[in-house]
């Protein structure tokens, strides 16, 4: 219930408050979505506080823009590690460049008795929830790693389901805490622009581009004064039109020298006939990969019983993995009581497969984020980003001649048993009445 108020209602509320009250205050009250500069006020600390907050947000919002419009594109960037580890480290400075500058923004407003008087009750709730925002995306950028990575397959699905009316929120049901709260925030942000100073982002002075020069003259004392200065401005205007128009001539030689490395990068290099072969048949093994598993998929749709393994073959610390009937992973154990001990496969923090193998504790690894299960309870440590546990799944003895011998559901309930002698051609099965039922 909390999850469809947080991540449904509110993000269309958000996008309507925000699309068609921008529109209704732009249209019956034109001249008050102006930014409203305060740089007459003061400037020095404006400078300190404006420029590094706009150069880290410019290029952290394009780097969320780029990852929720080309997705595909986005993960095969990050897909290289040495990227990955690039993108996290520039989006974690540039997160603290924004902090810095919001900081340096709000003890200006607070400390200038100037700024003060035209300061609103609002500017300073943009100013903490900017601050909350950025702060939780740093924080999301240190306790949450790789978020460059896994975000296009669960925040921008999400993004997209709630654009294309068909909100799907099990994307981001299972995020941490700091990850929802900075989707919330977003939303948050959305809803608060036509109320704000936020509101001026659509005031883009385009008409300015194609008006007609103004020539300003001077009719006070002011034009007398300066003119002993005429002929030393002339020449700084010379000196800044040579600078110009080096800087431009040395631009285009830089451009031309590497225009063909821009072309490779984006368009592909030309290949020979040999690299061009592998390539496709490299593509051909992915769509027959892709083709034996749809059949494997189809499968498991007519069929009863998924085979695990020889009941023999179970270990206690090495566990055998297998392919259940939703094509999810899961982990086969012998148990203390020497009978089967399956367990999903599937972290329940971002979906990670978790390892095979038991520690002295009795546990196993998710390497992604470093949590551990209990196999016998399935519950994390405590200090685990996955909150939930693992699920068990429900089993099936056989003999050779397809005879259940013995069964367990997914809750321990257990039927049967299987004597010393038949555990040699005793085999061990999942069946799909019971995955349907647990």
């Amino acid at each position: 219930m909390i999850d469809t108020l947080l991540f449904v209602a509110l993000p269309y509320l958000a996008l309507f408050v925000g699309i068609f009250g921008s529109i209704y205050r732009i249209r019956t009250a034109p001249l008050t979505y102006s930014s409203l500069s305060s740089q007459f006020l003061e400037n020095k600390g404006l400078m300190w506080g404006s420029l590094p907050w706009h150069i880290g947000i410019t290029i952290i919002l394009a780097a969320h823009i780029i990852a929720f419009l080309f997705p595909g594109l986005w993960q095969s960037i990050v897909s290289h590690q040495q990227v990955l580890y690039a993108m996290e480290s520039i989006g974690l400075c540039l997160s603290i460049l924004c902090l810095l500058g919001l900081l340096v923004l709000g003890l200006r407003r607070l400390t200038s008795p100037k700024l003060q008087a035209v300061t609103t009750t609002m500017d300073l709730v943009i100013i903490l929830l900017l601050l909350l925002q950025v702060g939780l995306g740093a924080a999301i950028a240190v306790h949450c790693k790789w978020g460059s990575a896994w975000c296009s397959g669960t925040t921008t699905p999400y993004v997209w389901s709630i654009i294309t009316f068909q909100p799907d929120v099990s994307y981001i049901s299972e995020m941490p805490l700091l990850v929802k709260a900075h989707i919330v925030g977003a939303w948050l942000f959305i809803l608060a622009i036509p109320f704000s100073r936020l509101i001026h982002m659509f005031a883009v002075p385009v008409e300015y581009l194609f008006r007609p020069p103004q020539n300003v003259v001077w009719t006070n004392s002011r034009k007398l004064e300066s003119q002993d200065q005429a002929f030393v401005k002339e020449e700084a205007r010379r000196h800044f039109l040579w600078a110009f128009s080096g800087i431009a001539l040395g631009g285009f030689l830089l451009s031309v020298g590497t225009f063909r490395n821009v072309f490779s990068f984006f368009f592909g290099p030309r290949l020979e006939r040999k690299v061009e072969t592998e390539l496709m048949e490299t593509r051909l093994s992915r769509l027959e990969s892709t083709v034996g598993q749809r059949k494997l998929e189809l499968e498991r749709q007519a069929s009863n019983y998924i085979l695990v393994g020889k009941l023999t073959d179970l270990n206690a610390s090495n566990g055998k993995y297998f392919i259940d009937f939703s094509m999810q992973p899961a982990i086969a154990f012998k148990g203390k009581d020497e009978m089967p001990l399956l367990i999903s496969a599937k972290c329940t923090h971002l979906g990670c497969t978790v390892g095979n193998k038991v520690d002295d504790k009795g546990r196993i690894l998710c390497p992604c984020h470093v949590s551990y299960f209990d196999i016998v309870s399935g519950e994390p440590n405590a200090e685990a980003p996955a909150k939930a546990p693992l699920p068990h799944l429900g089993w099936v003895i056989m003999d050779e001649k397809g005879s259940v011998l013995a069964r367990r559901d997914s809750k321990g309930k257990s039927q049967g048993s299987v004597s010393a002698e038949q555990r040699e051609s005793a085999r061990v099965y999942i069946a799909k009445n019971q995955e349907e039922t647990t």
